[in-house]
């Protein structure tokens, strides 16, 4: 019964001073806001990557030369690493190679402006097999026809457009059939892309054109960028990858596998590989959101300190009528803990509900397939540390307070 009585006398002393209050919790408000909205946005985005890594497909395996990157200087090294080429396509083609391929397209990246007239654009332009693209990307043509793997043989002149890329050069006009040009080179359309939701493979801003015709005309290399393999099933995903390794190690006369001029990397090592990374950058951002927590603690410790100078008279008087000094230490920090809890559950509520603001933003503006996330396990995060942040910071003023002696105290003016 004491324990409610400190408490709801606690409370009563939290509400007389209502502006006070207000502006002490402020700094937990804005730190725990801060680390929900992070976090909510963190999940968002590991949700929306993974899924779309997902979405290529649990048998596709990728082959990409040079050294596997270790650190951000090695990725330059495999940009311009040599060692897949046409002669490697054919030999993974080949069944007695890899008994369980199913398909395969090489990939050129290809960074050229796209003109039409007196219009240009700046799309992601791939060289590859345009079926091989809408069947891994679940993408559908809006009008004309994707170029055939015989077009592919005869390193045709031919392009296929993300939905974006053809508004951006044609407008209303009808591009199935016109002429654009890709560097110095002429193509012709032959088929749009039905406009989807964008993200990290966004098919809405891309042109894809014969792999062979990209190799013979629009890069000067004569190897590719990847080798995207498609396998029976899931299940031969591990066996598929050590013929991979097998057939291209004997091609470029490797008996050492530390010396690989290739990697092979599967769609489950990338959804492992990418979750990793998020969840750390995603902690982290959270770690540095969370030292506002520490200037909203030095808040409320000084305002309790300034509270126990003022209430002098008051702790004096529940004394001499035989308060404890555990008595007034208890109330002092149930006035702490009270304020950064009401801190805490505001700073959850706001990251919620910015989460969800920037979640529908996202989705209706940009286009992504975002889906908000509540950060359940942030939420209780938050709940805690504003506890702890009470007791940590209340715990000073509220020993001060207990120390006073009664008879300074009623004397003080």
């Amino acid at each position: 019964m004491k324990t409610y009585y400190t408490i709801q006398t606690a409370f009563r002393a939290v509400r007389a001073n209502k502006v006070r209050s207000g502006l002490t919790v402020l700094g937990v408000v804005i730190g725990i806001t801060a680390i929900m909205l992070t976090v909510s946005i963190g999940e968002g985005a590991q949700s929306l990557i993974l899924g779309q890594i997902q979405g290529l497909g649990a048998e596709t395996i990728v082959v990409r030369p040079g050294r596997k990157p270790t650190g951000p200087t090695d990725f330059a090294q495999t940009l311009f690493a040599d060692s897949i080429k046409d002669r490697e396509v054919n030999a993974l083609r080949r069944k007695e190679n890899v008994p369980d391929y199913v398909s395969s397209a090489p990939v050129l990246f290809i960074s050229q402006a796209v003109t039409y007239g007196n219009a240009i654009d700046h799309p992601t332009t791939y060289g590859w097999s345009a079926e091989f693209m809408a069947s891994m990307m679940k993408v559908k043509v809006a009008s004309g026809a994707l170029f055939t793997d015989e077009d592919i043989k005869q390193s045709a002149s031919v392009a296929v457009l993300g939905g974006e890329v053809k508004e951006n050069l044609f407008g209303d006009e009808d591009a199935v059939g016109k002429s654009i040009r890709i560097g110095a080179k002429n193509f012709r359309v032959v088929a749009v892309l039905e406009k989807g939701g964008g993200g990290l493979f966004n098919t809405n801003k891309i042109v894809v054109v014969p792999s062979t015709t990209a190799l013979a005309y629009l890069t000067t290399t004569k190897h590719y960028n990847e080798i995207m393999i498609k396998v029976s099933s899931p299940e031969a995903v591990a066996r598929s990858v050590e013929d991979i390794k097998s057939t291209l190690r004997e091609l470029h006369n490797i008996t050492d596998s530390s010396k690989d001029d290739f990697y092979v990397e599967t769609q489950q090592a990338a959804i492992e590989q990418i979750g990793t990374i998020l969840s750390v950058l995603t902690t982290f951002l959270s770690a540095v959101v969370a030292i506002s927590l520490v200037v909203g603690g030095i808040g409320v410790m000084n305002v309790m300190l300034v509270s126990v100078t003022e209430r002098t008279k008051e702790i004096g008087l529940r004394k001499a009528l035989g308060a404890k000094n555990s008595d007034i230490l208890a109330q002092f920090l149930f006035e702490a803990v009270i304020l950064t809890l009401v801190g805490g559950a505001i700073g959850i509520f706001l990251g919620v509900l910015l989460g969800y603001l920037t979640s529908v933003i996202l989705t209706t503006q940009l286009g992504l397939a975002w889906q908000f996330s509540f950060p359940l396990k942030a939420a209780l995060i938050g709940i805690g540390v504003s506890g702890s942040v009470g007791i940590i910071f209340g715990i000073y003023p509220a020993r001060k307070a207990s120390q006073k002696s009664p008879i300074e105290a009623l004397r003080y003016e």
